[in-house]
């Protein structure tokens, strides 16, 4: 490492933070710490990583995954594809209810799926837009008709895109639904306090109920992973997400809490805008200086100073344990000859870019890393410390130059591409568009075969890493941490909360 940032990473430590107050803990409450307060309760609109730990207990999805990220039933009992990928067929469970007592019927999915598809609060379209029509065959019988082969929508509909609402409940909410969600999952909503927690209760009814524990869950946003862990201790929290890494050990010690760790999906990177309002003129608009960008970064001082050696490096969409990472690019080693070569090449000396970085500690800190190689070759970047929701709904409008933000990972492949990348998505930042790879990405979707699907992926790497809209920097495992008393805890790699016969010991 060069000085610049190896006197910033001696220098990085987490601050004494006061513990957040709450009341006592009861038998039938589980309480949860969250690393930021989520934004929408809609799953049709929400987008916060957070929001997800939310909506798994208050609304049921059409199929889940498992703690080894295999597609299982939820909704559907049973599922089955067409001969040529075009046609998939859902067979539901019977006798589950919505919160309001309606029927979870073909007809509630029909209007899920063509609501998510034409609303205009909808951040699913990109994620299931193969989909042409939906037919509700008979009560328990839903066809899903694709415009073309989409082998990921199965994979989509294990995710917010397959979450079913009341549509009693969004008729007569419509957009204002986030204020009083109605779903079919063992939670129903209660309450919410912006900024502060948010209340779901048991929902008696439930197909499954027996296997649900707690009869209240609150959740409450808390950015600071110290303060998360602090309040953990005092007994205020029982579980709480993104431990950080700095703190594995230390909590391995402790009988009194457990670490509960599992590998992630998706990736963290800076993406920066290319075609939004808010574009550098310079880093936005030309490659050469994001490349000089990206071999300006040395990636394993970033996991081994913010992390202690445990976040994966990365410089792809995919994780290098994935069997869709191209070993043919692998993760660069730093090379500020190489960087400073870009700079020439792009005809610059110096680069001020501004970078939003949400104001949780870790990001923070990997925010500073960067800011101090990336200086050595003249791109100075002042860091812009925003509030995760405010950064999206501001990411989302192509109104920043870069920012430093996560994506949760989904267990097909194109799911950690096309929805940030494709021409025209909604969750494109960026505003990138590549029509090379859109027919890339649109040709692995329709193969079911995985070697085939491996060399399109191939391809869309190859462009990705050229153009290089998003500079990839690592993989980070989900940390989860709980009171010992908790048993039957079961993290999944997609890094959500599942509190299936999760239970307290007496």
């Amino acid at each position: 490492m060069k000085p610049a940032f190896l006197a910033l990473a001696a220098a990085l430590a987490l601050g004494n933070l006061a513990v957040t107050a709450a009341p006592a803990t009861a038998q039938s409450v589980l309480r949860i710490g969250l690393q930021d307060d989520p934004d929408t309760l809609d799953p049709v609109s929400n987008w916060s990583f957070v929001g997800r730990h939310v909506l798994q207990s208050l609304c049921d999805k059409i199929v889940d995954i498992d703690d080894t990220g295999k597609i299982i039933p939820m909704l559907a009992e049973s599922w089955e594809w067409s001969p040529d990928s075009t046609v998939l067929t859902l067979k539901l469970r019977k006798g589950a209810v919505f919160h309001d007592g309606t029927p979870v019927d073909a007809a509630a999915i029909k209007y899920n799926l063509e609501r998510a598809l034409t609303s205009g609060i909808s951040r699913r379209k990109a994620e299931i837009s193969a989909i042409k029509t939906v037919e509700a065959v008979d009560a328990a019988t839903v066809k899903i008709n694709l415009k073309e082969p989409s082998v990921p929508l199965l994979a989509a509909l294990s995710d917010r895109a397959g979450m079913i609402i009341s549509p009693a409940a969004g008729a007569k909410l419509g957009d204002k639904f986030t204020d009083a969600p109605v779903c079919s999952g063992p939670y129903k909503f209660q309450e919410r306090v912006i900024q502060d927690r948010i209340v779901l209760e048991k929902f008696p009814q439930y197909y499954d109920a027996a296997k649900y524990h707690f009869d209240r869950l609150i959740y409450r946003g808390m950015p600071d992973s110290n303060v998360r862990l602090l309040n953990l201790r005092s007994r205020q929290l029982d579980l709480i997400e993104r431990l950080a890494a700095t703190d594995v050990e230390a909590v391995k010690k402790d009988k009194a809490l457990a670490v509960a760790p599992v590998v992630g999906l998706g990736y963290y990177g800076i993406t920066f805008s290319i075609g939004g309002d808010g574009a550098n003129l310079d880093a936005g608009k030309k490659a050469a200086i994001r490349e000089a960008f990206s071999l300006a970064i040395d990636r394993q001082a970033i996991s081994n100073v913010v992390f202690d050696g445990q976040a994966s490096t990365g410089n792809q969409p995919f994780p290098p344990s994935s069997p869709f990472y191209d070993k043919k690019f692998p993760v660069p080693a730093r090379d500020l000859d190489a960087a400073k070569k870009k700079m020439a090449e792009a005809g610059v000396k110096s680069v001020d870019l501004e970078l939003l970085v949400p104001t949780d500690a870790e990001r923070q800190q990997v925010a500073q890393l960067v800011q101090a190689m990336v200086q050595e070759i003249g791109i100075k970047v002042s860091i812009k410390p925003t509030e995760l929701m405010t950064l999206l709904d501001i990411a989302r409008q192509g109104k920043f130059q870069a920012h430093l933000v996560g994506w949760s990972g989904r267990v097909d492949p194109d799911l950690n591409v096309t929805p940030m990348l494709s021409c025209g998505a909604a969750t494109n930042d960026a505003k990138y568009c590549n029509e090379a790879l859109d027919s890339i990405l649109a040709k692995a979707r329709s193969l079911g075969d995985v070697e085939a699907r491996k060399a399109e992926y191939a391809k869309a790497v190859a462009i990705l890493l050229k153009d290089l809209p998003i500079v990839y920097l690592y993989h980070s495992q989900w940390i989860f941490a709980h009171n010992s008393a908790l048993t039957g805890f079961k993290p999944a790699p997609d890094g959500i909360i599942r509190l299936t016969n999760v239970s307290r010991k007496n």
